[in-house]
């Protein structure tokens, strides 16, 4: 079962740096997301969210590698090519599976203009070593809202905090 973390940060620039870093301990193996979106307000008030994957690209590139190869078996792989992108792309936009555009932006529409929100789908995570990792690039941001059981949620509310106070590397 995933998990869903979202963090508030004072800016963009801050959530994106922060998901950049998640995406760097991803690949050591700390921490699997499913999906990490990050959301911001304009100073218009305007909400803009910036997935990390775009459903609709990746379901046209295996489309169309799929259709290719069944395109060869019938001596036109371009055609194939070609219908499995367009069916590739259409069935990877029905099938989002990650954390719901719906709900990123109605949790976005509550920030502060100027502010953004980073939002991770985690299926796994070593928490000591992730809340390590993190720490000393002070991002800072606030726990906004997750689907952890209360014990979990307070030990991640205080390694935010610690972070806060600790001092930088």
């Amino acid at each position: 079962m995933s998990d869903l973390i979202v963090i508030g940060y004072r800016d963009l620039t801050t959530a994106n740096a922060a998901r950049e870093k998640i995406i760097d301990l991803q690949r050591q193996g700390l921490i699997t997301v499913r999906d990490a979106a990050v959301v911001d307000v304009g100073p218009n008030g305007k909400v803009r969210l910036h997935q990390t994957t775009n459903p609709a690209a990746v379901g046209a590139a295996g489309g169309a590698l799929w259709g290719g190869l069944i395109g060869l078996l019938f001596f036109a792989p371009f055609i194939g090519m070609a219908v499995g992108a367009a069916s590739g792309a259409i069935a990877g936009k029905v099938t989002d599976t990650g954390v719901d555009d719906k709900f990123i932006k109605d949790v976005g529409a509550s920030l502060q203009p100027g502010s953004a929100a980073l939002f991770l789908l985690i299926d796994q995570v070593t928490v000591d070593k992730v809340v390590a990792e993190m720490a000393p690039f002070q991002f800072g941001g606030q726990l906004l809202r997750s689907s952890l059981n209360m014990e979990a949620e307070q030990r991640l509310r205080d390694a935010i905090e610690a972070a806060h106070l600790s001092p930088a590397r």
